[in-house]
């Protein structure tokens, strides 16, 4: 079937692009090739999941499992034909657990998959099946309830199991529900409802009328009674009726049959799945439509049978094949339902209608001349289906029945499920062009951006649509939509579009201010709440724009739009969202909202930021500001010096207050820092503070002990430079600059503190002495009284009083400090018979040492004659030798050696040169002698 382009609805470029067709043809009939030989004619075929069941003329049943077709289950009667008759019929359920096997004789016969011995139903003998409808559980252990239809037109209940016990009937029971005039019961089905357990529809067909019954079903347990008798008992069907003049063609065959298992149910989405399909074959034709499940009750048939359409006989048994023309009166022999299409056996032909158009879509002649068809059959669940003659199998391939199905759903302007059956993505396209197309002409214009964003229809002509019509908001979704169909690759239009969605955005909000503002309706449908709503809505959707295409916008354009509007809040959600934060925090500086520009800082993590506004943010927020400063580990302090400095130039409190100080003693005691910059830092806010009080600045210069972090230089400057006396004498001091330190206090009158520090170098008694002899001096000189003088300096020891004398005016009267004089002059008397008493020890000692010098002339050593030398063991006499009071002997010459091994470089020297000069005879006589005799003195001395 050609799209037809003229009616406004698909693009002219897309139907063009899918006017060529499928290579292969949707239906073929390709014969099977049987690969065992045939001892007599096929007389009935059924196939169901995979399994083909063909009955032969001679009482035979073949069972063929087609996904193994070397095995075959060969099943006799268990009578000969002669005496139960031909096989006439059999009814397979959809699993190919349960076959039902009918004779021409009315002997009826129940086989099991597991089995392969057919079982007569008792119950059954004499009546003629033509219709069975299997439980729609459909179980495997048991047939459980199902329906029969007979010739008579009677309907029975039945329960039909397999049984090894020979006195067992496997038909449990069997009950007449219904009794129709019209003749036998062509068909039966049974589905059950959705949602609905206890629900059940049926569906009954007889050569003239279809009834639709739906009701609820008894409960029976595991075949104990009857669950469809309250059915027929209290339900009246919906009838569809023919004519009595077309019910009179007995010769019409007649026939119910609904369509397969929706093959690749995945596609559709949630639960939504296609409804199946029914058709009735009558002496009219094909009557067909869809087994609704909506509305559950009584009017669902007749909804059903409102929606279905008659598919005339003769547009099927009157078409023209290969040159010949059957009559319009041939009647159909067998008719098949595929996903969309209608197959019938038409004579010798199989013509396949498509459902939607009942136009014919494969009319091919498939029989030879004078051969029969006994049967057109459907494997429901695996969705194939074949063709039986007497002889030969056939089945009818089915290929992508769906591919022109998005073209009919689109003529019919079903543009939903038209979408739904378009597989590739021209024809996708197609189909959104047009949906667009339609929903525009209809004036429902943001139904139309949805689908024309998903189409390929010129951009500039969708937008100026929008535009022509005064559609912002149908703009808006459609350019939403069509950013998301561009590739990343394709940089310039994600950036163009984008940032125009966001100028669409800042002009929906203004105008919906706008109208909350004046209190004015937005529209005739909408109230100031809902336009409050609306406007809480739009700027929802403006965030989650920002957040998902926030790559695809320019910053610079982004805030030049947002800023011509006026939006602060839309302004500041951009910003946050590409994590431009330097921007916020100069937005909110700039308006100085300390607090929301601190609120911004805490959730920073780069350091530069925190260096940018430190300056500003403590001059403003300094509490606030160090608490969030506190937090961050990885600030480098030194960088926040300037800040911090220039916040304390402006400050104007206490020390305690003072939060550079804060966050400093932060970084030094709690951060352990050795930075000697802030270490300088602290220092010089302590010193520079118009504060009197030093004591902050001691206890800091007192913790750093004595190995301090800053710069003692620097530190010093700065307190001599703000008159910090303490400081600077405590940094004199920890420097070893005690002078300097008394000197300084000294100049501030500050005595007991230079008496402190005199008493420092106690190492160092003459120092010390000179620090108190300046601290002497200016006590003396500042006293009113020599008593108070004398008091306070009897603190030092080493003090004097004729140290001090030289300190008092000469106008002092010496009864001042008399005693002090007495006390001195006893002192020196007695150091002085000190040191008579130790003269005459040392006059005596000397006495002693003379009279021992003199006994050394007369002392003498005997040496034996065997004695020999400590060093090399030879014999002593064999050569000039050295004896010792502790009687040691050496030899001179090995003492010489002993003696150069053990002496000074100096004293080796000399040993040496008198060594060399006496032995090789360069001094003589009286010189000679008198090297000898020290080089004797040298050698002996030495050891």
């Amino acid at each position: 079937m050609a799209l037809d382009a003229s009616n406004g609805f698909v693009a002219v470029g897309a139907v063009a692009d899918l006017a060529g067709e499928a290579a292969l043809p949707i239906f073929d009939v390709e014969r099977v090739q049987l690969q065992f030989p045939i001892a007599a004619d096929f007389v009935a075929a059924q196939v169901a999941n995979n399994v083909l069941v063909l009955a032969l003329s001679n009482g035979r049943i073949l069972r063929i499992d087609l996904n193994r077709p070397e095995d075959i289950d060969d099943i006799d009667l268990p009578k000969k034909p002669a005496e139960v008759g031909v096989i006439r019929r059999m009814f397979l359920d959809p699993t190919a657990s349960h076959l039902i096997v009918c004779t021409s004789l009315a002997e009826n016969y129940y086989l099991h998959s597991q089995t392969r011995q057919l079982r007569p139903l008792a119950r059954l003998r004499g009546v003629h099946i033509e219709s069975i409808a299997w439980n729609p559980a459909l179980p495997t252990a048991s047939t459980r309830e199902i329906l029969i239809g007979t010739s008579d037109g009677n309907i029975y209940e039945g329960y039909i199991e397999t049984s090894t016990e020979f006195y067992r009937r496997e038909d449990k029971y069997l009950k007449l529900l219904q009794k129709y005039p019209d003749g036998p019961i062509t068909g039966l089905w049974v589905d059950a409802l959705p949602g609905r357990a206890d629900m059940r529809r049926v569906l009954v067909s007889t050569q003239s009328t279809l009834f639709h019954l739906v009701g609820k079903v008894g409960r029976g347990h595991d075949g104990s009674g009857s669950i469809y008798s309250k059915l027929f008992e209290s339900e009246q069907p919906v009838i569809h009726e023919l004519p009595r003049s077309a019910a009179a063609a007995a010769a019409a065959a007649s026939a119910l049959v609904v369509s397969p298992d929706v093959q690749g149910a995945s596609r559709f989405p949630g639960d939504i799945m296609p409804d199946r399909a029914f058709a009735w074959l009558s002496s009219h034709g094909v009557y067909h439509g869809k087994l609704l499940v909506n509305p559950v009750g009584s009017e669902l048939g007749a909804k059903v049978f409102s929606e279905a359409k008659l598919l005339p006989r003769s547009q099927l048994a009157g078409s023209e094949t290969a040159g010949r023309r059957r009559a319009a009166t041939d009647y159909i022999d067998a008719i098949a339902l595929t996903q969309w299409h209608v197959v019938s056996l038409v004579g010798d032909q199989v013509v396949a209608a498509n459902r939607l158009t009942s136009s014919v879509v494969y009319d091919q002649v498939i029989l030879k001349q004078g051969q029969k068809a006994i049967g057109l059959c459907v494997d429901i669940q695996k969705n194939t289906f074949w063709l039986f003659t007497s002889q030969e199998i056939f089945e009818i391939v089915v290929r992508d029945e769906d591919r022109h199905i998005w073209k009919i759903m689109l003529q019919m302007q079903q543009f939903d499920a038209a979408l739904q059956y378009a597989h590739t993505p021209a024809e996708r396209d197609a189909v959104a062009t047009a949906s667009g197309d339609y929903l525009v002409g209809k004036g429902l214009y943001l139904e139309a951006a949805g689908v024309y964003g998903k189409s390929s229809k010129q951009f500039e002509e969708v937008a100026l649509t929008f535009i022509d019509n005064n559609q912002p908001d149908a703009l808006r979704k459609y350019l939403l939509a069509k950013l998301g169909t561009y590739k990343k690759s394709s940089v310039m239009q994600r950036v163009m579009v984008a940032s125009w969605l966001v100028e669409v955005f800042m002009a929906k909000l203004n105008s919906l201010d706008d109208t909350i503002i004046t209190g004015a309706e937005l529209s005739e449908t909408l109230s100031p709440a809902q336009t409050k709503e609306q406007l809480d809505t739009v700027r929802a959707e403006y965030q989650d724009f920002v957040n998902k295409h926030k790559s695809d916008l320019d910053k610079k354009t982004v805030y030049d739009v947002i800023s011509s509007h006026g939006r602060e809040e839309e302004l500041l959600f951009y910003a946050n969202a590409v994590n431009d934060y330097n921007f916020v925090l100069s937005y909110w500086v700039q308006r100085e909202r300390w607090a929301e520009a601190l609120n911004v800082l805490k959730r920073q993590t780069d350091a530069e930021v925190f260096y940018r506004y430190s300056s500003v943010l403590m001059t403003h927020a300094a509490t606030d500001l160090v608490e969030v400063l506190m937090r961050q580990a990885n600030l480098k302090p030194r960088n926040l010096i300037p800040a911090l400095l220039e916040y304390d130039r402006n400050f104007k409190g206490s020390l305690s207050q003072n939060q550079a100080i804060r966050y400093l003693q932060y970084v030094v005691n709690q951060l352990s820092s050795a930075d000697s910059a802030i270490h300088n830092t602290l220092v010089s806010i302590y010193a520079s503070h118009p504060s009197k009080d030093e004591s902050a600045l001691l206890a800091y210069l007192e913790s750093q002990g004595d190995e301090p972090r800053f710069d003692p230089d620097f530190a010093l400057r700065l307190c001599i430079q703000n008159h910090r006396v303490l400081s600077c004498a405590h940094i004199y001091t920890s420097m070893g600059q005690y002078v300097q330190a008394v000197d300084l206090a000294l100049s501030h009158d500050q005595v007991d503190l230079a008496a402190i520090i005199a008493d420092r170098p106690m190492s160092n008694p003459p120092l010390r002495k000179k620090l108190w002899l300046a601290v002497a001096k200016k006590v003396i000189s500042q006293s009113n009284g020599i008593k108070t003088a004398i008091e306070f300096l009897k603190r030092c020891d080493l003090l004097k009083i004729e140290d001090l004398i030289p300190f008092f005016p000469d106008f002092v009267v010496i009864d001042d400090f008399k005693e002090e004089i007495c006390a001195a002059l006893e002192d020196y008397s007695r150091n002085i018979d000190g040191l008579r008493r130790e003269m005459d020890e040392s006059s005596q000692t000397a006495a002693n040492i003379k009279v021992d010098i003199a006994a050394l002339d007369h002392r003498y050593a005997i040496v034996e004659p065997g004695e020999k030398c400590y060093v090399c063991t030879l014999p002593l006499l064999s050569r000039q030798f050295f004896v010792f009071p502790c009687q040691h002997a050496f030899h001179s010459d090995c003492l010489g050696r002993k003696v150069l091994e053990q002496a000074g470089p100096a004293k080796s020297k000399r040993i040496k040169e008198c060594q060399v000069q006496i032995t090789k005879g360069l001094v003589s006589g009286a010189k000679r002698d008198a090297m000898i005799a020290e080089l004797d003195s040298l050698v002996a001395s030495a050891w």
